[in-house]
């Protein structure tokens, strides 16, 4: 028979259950707190970041795949391996991509890019680099680093070969000093669809600003971090392996709509890499805004940038109706017919007037 216990043996049982119910509870928050669910402190103007899982990607890199319950769908020939997907191997001629299907209808956010390029490649015998995307479009192959042409949204590009410096150097012309760019390059850009990225001059056109990353073949971690808060766009790098942050663009009056796709993408031509993506996380930044700044900060529908003028997209002309169809072609057969007549009137009288004129 189980011996009974006093008043001071059940007390002690049930402070053991008590601290053992907190100690759990605690244990769980650490939990959150270490996964990035939590809120924490972000800065001067900046409340509170929580990260996005739908909008996130890290190891094992579950919800990969081509079903319609993945989060991200891999296209040309990214692959999932253990540590990282390989958007493109060091093979020549290769394109590869990874999109995420939950459009982001978030106002301020952050993404923080784990990334790594590597290859067997020596000094500017390596290429082309990774782009990060939040567009409007996604899963559309094409030339600008594995997406297409005369995107509408926003691009980041780690650019890994100077094309335009080689054609310098093939035409024995040198740069004015403090225009050449030493690659490994970052550079961004807004397009409404109307530019084109120039790929002979690696974009210079069209960026809105840059900076030399050294990314290729290092033996540390190295991450780029796109911030865009209150119609603020900011990038920033940390490739020293010193775990701190370092500033490369800061725009401001950068206005992206809400509802576009976030994505990376990379492509090789006779000269190649492997670019590795480690993780995509994804944070909601809570900023507080003033009354003035919610009537300014309202939503946008098309990409632009303040001071930076863009071309206007020309809207399609909306297809022909059947009735319209068919009275434009009785109007201009009836405009044939009228003109031929008139023709032959004209004629009929000059040959008249010829005959008097020979009499």
């Amino acid at each position: 028979m189980a011996a009974t216990l006093g008043p001071s043996g059940w007390w002690q049982r049930w402070r053991r259950r008590v601290s053992a119910r907190n100690g759990s509870r605690m244990l769980l928050l650490l939990l959150l707190l270490g996964s990035g669910q939590g809120p924490r402190q972000v800065g001067a103007g900046q409340t509170f970041e929580y990260l996005k899982r739908e909008h996130s990607l890290s190891k094992p890199y579950q919800g990969v795949g081509t079903g319609s319950s993945s989060l991200w769908n891999l296209m040309g020939n990214a692959m999932v391996m253990t540590q990282y997907i390989r958007l493109t191997p060091d093979m020549q001629s290769k394109q590869g991509a990874l999109w995420n299907r939950v459009p982001c209808f978030l106002r301020d956010w952050e993404l923080q890019v784990h990334f790594k390029i590597h290859g067997q490649g020596k000094k500017n015998l390596h290429g082309d680099g990774l782009a990060i995307w939040y567009t409007k479009d996604r899963m559309q192959p094409g030339p600008v680093f594995g997406n297409m042409d005369k995107f509408v949204g926003l691009g980041v590009f780690v650019d890994t070969y100077p094309n335009e410096e080689k054609q310098q150097e093939a035409q024995k012309r040198r740069y004015s000093p403090g225009v050449q760019r030493v690659f490994p390059y970052i550079s961004a850009m807004v397009n409404n669809g109307s530019l084109s990225y120039d790929h002979e001059r690696d974009g210079r056109p069209t960026e809105l600003g840059g900076c030399t990353a050294i990314v290729r073949n290092l033996h540390y971690d190295t991450f780029l971090v796109i911030r865009y808060v209150k119609r603020h766009l900011t990038i920033m790098m940390d490739i020293d392996g010193k775990h701190e942050w370092r500033d490369c663009i800061e725009v401001p009056g950068v206005r992206l709509p809400r509802g576009y796709y976030f994505g990376t993408s990379s492509i090789t031509g006779d000269l190649s890499d492997n670019h590795d993506v480690i993780s995509l996380k994804l944070f909601e930044l809570t900023v507080e805004r003033t009354p003035e700044e919610e009537k300014l900060h309202r939503d946008v529908f098309l990409p632009s940038v303040d001071n930076m003028k863009l071309p206007e997209v020309s809207a399609p002309l909306p297809p022909l109706s059947g009735l319209a169809l068919f009275l434009i072609v009785f109007f201009s057969l009836v405009s044939s017919v009228f003109a031929i007549v008139i023709g032959i009137i004209l004629y009929n009288k000059w040959q008249d007037q010829s005959r008097k004129r020979f009499y």
